[in-house]
């Protein structure tokens, strides 16, 4: 069994990156796997299980957000002797890092004291964050100005993010488009890592609604790089068309939150929900709606088809991966796509049902287990122990 000392840039907080650490500790903890898991909270603390252990360090009062639940702390580095004698004495074969923060430079550090390999995930298209989010600080400007300082920071985060990468031996990311892209300018192999889903926590029979109002939903942080505005920009299409008997649940906080607040009629904002609580709000969906042009891949959107529900989601991204277009629900290219998508499964309550049942059938075909399978194929691909051949153009995949 491959020893693996595990360095997330999140693990507690609520987004997809922390989702999908979580499930790997898990999957190491059932599987018996030799595990140490390091990451950043807001206390000190240590689990131990077997060959399985986990150490939470504790951020300095100096530490700064760079987002509601991304953290960064200058002083981080003071634990790198004690995490180095904690590696030391674990006997790692491999370090797994998560990305450019301070945990991740921590666990880049062990691997380069101890002269092991280093395995870099890709989570989180910081490149397109930045990009947007100078934009949105910048629309009082005139908008040729915000295309080009937009452009200009989505293009160095991109090439700085790239140098960091290129310190792993092997990369994993989410879906084929960041696979190539990552083979290509930072020639490194590249293993797909996707995401994989609870089908029986998120499931059609936590369905607990009567009405016949159709529930358009949306989880996930309210924040610019989301495009969340774009959902009332439907909703107000969807009135003009004379359509009615609907509303949007949409479940998350951050920015732009009051601005939904002020400008949708008919939308329910409850904030963040978790467990059983927000099982049973994706189960009461008739709708999914997407518009993030960002996300890597959208645990998201697999949790709403695991509960039955036909998503609706934009081209660009990882998404787009995992909604077979027509079939499960629609990819949207442009604002009239999503109106056109989500107009059609409001006045089609049979086409929402087939869709719904083949979401389901997609989401039951995709566990966690057969994900971290292949994680462990590409550890084994760092240490030389797995001849992997491409498949395709660059994309390197594990049978």
């Amino acid at each position: 069994m491959i020893r693996t000392a595990f360095f997330p840039d999140s693990y507690l907080e609520v987004n997809g990156v922390a989702h999908t650490s979580r499930h790997l500790a898990e999957y190491a903890k059932r599987q018996g796997h030799p595990f140490l898991c390091v990451h950043a909270g807001q206390e000190s603390a240590t689990e131990t299980v077997q060959s399985w252990r986990r150490i939470q360090l504790k951020r300095s009062p100096v530490s700064f957000g760079l987002d509601r639940d991304l953290i960064f702390d200058i002083l981080y580095l003071r634990h790198l002797d004690r995490i180095e004698k904690e590696c030391r004495q674990f006997a790692p074969e491999v370090v797994h890092i998560t990305g450019p923060n301070d945990n991740g430079m921590l666990g880049a550090l062990i691997a380069h004291r101890l002269r092991i390999p280093l395995v870099v995930s890709w989570h989180t298209n910081l490149h397109e964050y930045s990009g947007r989010r100078t934009a949105s600080l910048l629309r009082s400007l005139p908008a040729a100005w915000v295309k080009k300082l937009a452009h200009q920071a989505e293009l160095h985060t991109l090439n700085a993010c790239l140098r960091y990468y290129q310190l792993g031996r092997v990369l994993l990311a989410p879906n084929a488009e960041l696979c190539a892209l990552l083979e290509r300018r930072c020639k490194r192999p590249c293993f797909l890592m996707s995401r994989g889903v609870d089908t029986s926590l998120f499931s059609p029979g936590h369905r607990k609604r009567e009405d016949d109002t159709v529930n358009i939903g949306y989880v996930g942080r309210l924040t610019a790089e989301k495009n969340v505005r774009l959902l009332a920009e439907i909703e107000k299409a969807l009135l003009e068309q004379g359509l009615t008997g609907f509303k949007f649940t949409v479940i998350g906080q951050g920015s732009e939150g009051e601005w939904l607040r002020q400008n949708m009629k008919h939308v329910e904002l409850p904030g963040v929900l978790r467990g059983e609580a927000l099982s049973r709000a994706y189960a009461n969906m008739d709708i999914f709606v997407f518009p993030s042009p960002t996300d890597t891949f959208g645990n998201v959107v697999l949790e709403a088809q695991s509960a039955g529900v036909p998503a609706v989601v934009s081209d660009s991204g990882g998404p787009k991966f995992i909604v077979h277009d027509n079939a499960t629900g629609f990819v949207a290219r442009t604002r009239e796509d999503f109106v056109k998508a989500v107009a059609r499964l409001i006045t089609d309550p049979q086409a929402r049902r087939q869709m719904g049942d083949a979401a389901r059938s997609y989401a039951l075909a995709h566990s966690w287990d057969s994900v971290f399978e292949k994680v462990y194929n590409g550890y084994q691909f760092a240490l030389g122990r797995k001849r992997v051949a491409k498949s395709g153009a660059v994309v390197r995949t594990v049978s």
